[in-house]
Formats: structure tokens, sequence, C-alpha cells
């Protein structure tokens, strides 16, 4: 039996004329905006700020940057404003090691008994578990 392998499935289905739906989403509502813009707003404002809606809903519905949807730019730099920015290094002092070690005696330097062995290793399994 064969089976028909989807392709293009990146590519968003065109559902008014050659618009996405997404596309037409942006482009309604930046018109809408506008249109109540300078339904609302005094002349000299919506002057201003009724093609700067337009024209950001256009570019929000076609512009790409670096081969994403401007909407992802728009996202980032939203973030990029909202979150804290504030980077501080504090530098750690090392702690500092003691300088002298206990002396062995010369006659414990070549002999190393049994209970000798045994206490060093319970001084270093005491002093392990501790760290």
């Amino acid at each position: 039996m064969q089976f028909k392998v989807p392709q293009f499935i990146d590519i968003e289905d065109k559902v008014f004329g050659p618009l996405t739906f997404k596309q037409f989403a942006y482009l309604a509502g930046g018109a809408g905006f506008g249109y109540l813009s300078f339904k609302f707003l005094p002349t000299i404002v919506a002057l201003f700020l009724g093609p700067a809606i337009v024209a950001f809903a256009v570019a929000l519905a076609f512009m790409t940057y670096n081969d994403k949807p401007f909407i992802h730019v728009v996202e980032s730099f939203i973030k990029f404003y909202t979150r804290s920015r504030l980077y501080l290094w504090h530098k750690q002092v090392p702690q500092a090691m003691p300088t002298q070690r206990p002396q062995a005696s010369s006659n414990d330097r070549g002999t190393l008994t049994e209970s000798k062995l045994k206490t060093l290793s319970w001084s270093l399994d005491v002093i392990g578990n501790k760290k």
C-alpha cells in the first residue's frame, strides 16, 4: 500500500486570495486601527499615528528578517527591553591555604605500620565527609 507523504508543510495555506490568515488578520487589524485613529483622534495626531499603525501592520504581514517573520523580531525586542539587564561581577577571593604543614619526625618517614595506616584512612574519611 502506498501512502502520500505531505510536502511543503512549512508553507501556510492561502486563505484570502494571495494572503494567509495571519497576513489578512494583520492587515485588517492595521486598517481598522488606522480608521479608528482618524475617526476618534484629533486630525494632527491621526496624521502621524494612523500611517504608523498601517505601516506596522504591513511590516507584520509581509516583512521578514533573517528568514523569520517580523513578529519574532517584535517579540524579541519587547523581551529585551522588559527583562532586567544588570550584570554584576563579584571577584571571589581565594581562600588562604595553610602555609605550615605538620612535620613528620625522622623516625616516622620510612615506616608505615598497619595502625598508622588505619588512623590515616579514618582521618581522611572524616575530613572528606565534612566537606
